[in-house]
């Protein structure tokens, strides 16, 4: 743990993080949908708020969330040497198949350059069941449902920590996993998605994993996913299939039964909740509510819940073993970090971040 002194010294609100040990679990974002955009940089920090050809998108995504309840996650990738062509722009789309899955599935577009918004916009309108040209764009479509995408944060114009250790992270994996058509893996540079005290930080799809905290020494571990797999029980920061405390069961059930779990169908319920003051009136309340956009809020609303009880029902891939694991997620402490890193010559702005674990887990098949 990192005394007052070392603290104040430090350069990135990730050093903060690390050197105290802040568990990353139950940080990955939850989400239905992925919208995956090639696009050359620079990228300022408001690019999603001044750029003109993704300010008309901006509106798309609100809509789709404000009166849909879908919850999409937009991200952009930088173009790269050996992957992306000339005049023409990729737009990579991932969805959840159904309540159960192990992955996301995904459909893959490369577009001229002057088509980047209007391709993004009939995908979200096609979402939003109106009026939408995807069809059009049919003949663009790519058969690459067999590659992986790592996808590492190196967005220094929002936090300096994902530039500065993201981008060795970017290059030993793109230069030594994915050299080739074999490896059937692509690397890319992308733009912030959350988490800037995690750095470096990725998210491996389709299966929708995020890291945190990455290091050279696990990155054999977590491209290859053979060997102990608790080795990455300190970088796993979640599976985006599920929310908070549904995701810090689901670290400890994969934990225990291995690689094999990765393939299995899930799905997660939080049940109760151990909450204080109105909030623990309210929530009983509030969970039932049936639009997921409200189901979003009151998530928001409790995430300071002091345990959690969790419900993650799979089914094997070839449907042979099925059943429910049933948890109790509890608070057990705090830790200092920091969620940004400081400007040069000050000091980071210290938060506390309070600490799960899974105190109860039983299996019913």
């Amino acid at each position: 743990m990192l005394n007052q002194d070392a603290l104040t010294d430090c350069r990135y609100c990730s050093d903060v993080s690390k050197g105290n040990e802040e568990d990353p679990i139950g940080t990955a974002r939850n989400t239905d949908y992925w919208l995956v955009m090639e696009f050359a940089q620079p990228w300022k920090e408001q690019i999603f708020k001044e750029d003109p050809r993704i300010t008309p998108l901006i509106e798309l995504f609100k809509q789709l969330f404000m009166k849909h309840g879908i919850m999409m996650q937009p991200v952009l990738i930088v173009p790269d040497r050996e992957y992306s062509r000339p005049g023409e722009t990729r737009m990579i789309f991932y969805q959840r198949s159904q309540k159960q899955f192990a992955q996301f599935e995904k459909q893959e577009y490369v577009v001229p350059e002057v088509d980047f918004t209007r391709l993004a916009t009939a995908i979200i309108k096609q979402l939003m069941k109106q009026p939408s040209e995807l069809e059009a764009f049919q003949s663009y479509r790519q058969d690459t449902s067999h590659i992986r995408e790592l996808l590492v944060c190196t967005h220094a114009n929002v936090d300096v920590a994902c530039g500065r250790l993201g981008t060795p992270i970017y290059q030993e994996l793109r230069n030594k996993y994915a050299g080739s058509p074999e490896s059937h893996l692509r690397v890319w540079r992308c733009s912030h998605f959350g988490g800037h005290q995690f750095a470096p930080t990725l998210i491996d799809l389709p299966r929708g994993q995020y890291w945190g905290h990455l290091e050279s020494e696990m990155l054999d571990l977590l491209v290859c996913q053979q060997g102990d797999v608790t080795g990455l029980r300190s970088h796993y920061r979640g599976w985006s299939g599920l929310s908070k405390f549904e995701q810090i069961a689901e670290r400890e059930i994969w934990m225990e039964t291995g690689w094999d779990w990765l393939a299995h169908h899930k799905s997660g319920r939080t049940l109760r909740k151990g909450l204080k003051g109105i909030k623990q009136f309210l929530y009983p309340l509030l969970r039932w509510i049936p639009l997921k956009r409200a189901q979003f809020f009151v998530d928001q609303f409790t995430s300071d819940a002091t345990w959690a009880d969790v419900e993650i029902q799979f089914v094997s891939p070839d449907q042979a073993v099925s059943g429910v694991y049933l948890a109790r997620v509890e608070k057990y402490g705090q830790v200092i970090t920091a969620f940004k890193s400081p400007k040069k010559g000050e000091a980071p702005e210290l938060k506390s971040s309070p600490q799960y674990q899974v105190s109860r887990l039983v299996k019913q098949t």
